[in-house]
């Protein structure tokens, strides 16, 4: 595996994307678009509709769908990178290549929390944390768009060390509670100065998941005030339903459920925001690497699994992994829309599936098969190694 900076396409570039059978935006408002074509310019979707009121001339790539399915780059809301593509928790290479090829595009890291030696001093943490950001800003695995170096809060931070981080280009915190950080009051602080210098904020929920970490309670959830209520459904182990109830009605925070967390948790908390009303809130993530390992087909799995067993449509649902983890975050990608980052995935069913169409097929619990990933209006993989084969495959013409 190459350790390089991904190359980039040099000169001005149009990609063209014909004979799209589906178009997923990505927006819960509007979640199937009446569109078979799509062109971007220079890494920015230019135009969406169909082709014949689209300017499709002067191509530099030209992929013809073959009548698959398009969905907005799929975002993993909650993984622990440490150095490029390598994790010490499972000591494997390449884990992010792998997730690419299960449609991820983008990554949000919760904490660089698997670093060997992590430190929990304040000086130390705070240049773990500027370190990652910079190594991952300028390293992307595989073309993979991994947003780094998220400080996990220690006893005895002070305001001046959130301005710090800040102006060194922080943008969020790992979870809260992983450190010594476990008391509401404290937490809830911390959460507020980092909040004041424009840095986004996540928690653990549930019980103990690595050493050091604890049972963070809905007291301390709803006292700590974080931007997203990380892993609602169990890092691995879930709260009480009545306490998964209770968050989803007492905040308006994101509700990120994950896949290395209790499904049957995962399933309570969507009903929740769906009587609430508020499936905007809902993000999703694998919380990987992690001691279950690394799952490439986290995200889709998910997916399929709450369209599924949560009696979603799957348009919807894959809206969880795309528009609504963009809009919560503050992201470029993850909607089909003109100016965003043309991040795509092109999919269909599995060969055999017992559903007729790709979205029947993940209705009924399959993967969809993958058979190419956009990254920046740049094609960055073909056939997926990890999905099932796709019924129809898409190919650059």
């Amino acid at each position: 595996m190459s350790h390089d900076a991904p190359t980039h396409a040099k000169g001005p570039t149009k990609l063209v994307i014909e004979n799209i059978g589906l178009v997923l935006s990505g927006d819960l408002a509007n979640p199937i678009l009446d569109a078979d074509t799509i062109v971007a310019i220079d890494g920015k979707i230019a135009a969406i509709g169909r082709a014949k009121d689209i300017d499709t001339e002067g191509a530099t790539t030209r992929i013809d769908a073959r009548g698959s399915s398009l969905t907005p780059g799929l975002i993993d809301n909650h993984v622990h990178p440490v150095a490029g593509d390598w994790t010490p928790r499972q000591n494997q290479i390449g884990w992010i290549d792998s997730c690419l090829h299960g449609g991820v595009t983008t990554m949000i890291s919760a904490g660089e929390v698997h670093t060997p030696g992590r430190p929990t001093d304040i000086i130390g943490l705070k240049a773990l944390a500027i370190s990652a950001q910079r190594q991952f800003s300028a390293f992307r695995p595989s073309g993979v768009k991994v947003h780094a170096g998220a400080p996990v809060i220690e006893k005895g931070m002070v305001e001046e060390d959130f301005a710090d981080l800040a102006r060194s280009g922080v943008t969020m915190l790992g979870e809260v509670g992983l450190g010594s950080v476990k008391d509401g009051e404290t937490a809830r602080q911390m959460v507020a100065w980092a909040r004041k210098y424009g840095m986004q904020s996540i928690i653990h929920t549930g019980g103990p998941s690595i050493p050091g970490s604890g049972l963070i309670d809905k007291d301390v959830v709803l006292a700590a005030d974080t931007d997203v209520i990380g892993h609602i459904n169990g890092g691995h182990t879930a709260l009480p339903d009545d306490q998964i109830v209770c968050l989803c009605e007492s905040c308006g925070r994101g509700l990120e459920i994950v896949h290395n967390g209790n499904l049957r948790a995962a399933l309570l908390a969507l009903n929740t925001a769906r009587e609430l009303g508020q499936l905007d809130r809902i993000i999703l993530g694998t919380d990987s690497p992690a001691g279950s390992g690394v799952q490439p087909l986290g995200i889709l799995r998910t997916i399929s699994l709450l369209a599924s067993l949560g009696n979603i449509a799957p348009e919807v649902a894959f809206c969880f992994a795309t528009g609504n983890t963009a809009r919560m975050r503050d992201l470029d990608c993850g909607l089909i829309e003109i100016g965003r980052s043309a991040d795509f995935v092109l999919m269909d069913k599995p060969q055999h599936s017992a559903g007729a169409t790709l979205l029947e097929s993940v209705r009924l619990g399959d993967l969809p098969g993958i058979s190419m990933t956009v990254i920046d209006g740049v094609v960055r993989t073909g056939r997926s190694r990890n999905t099932p084969p796709a019924a129809t495959m898409a190919e650059i013409s």
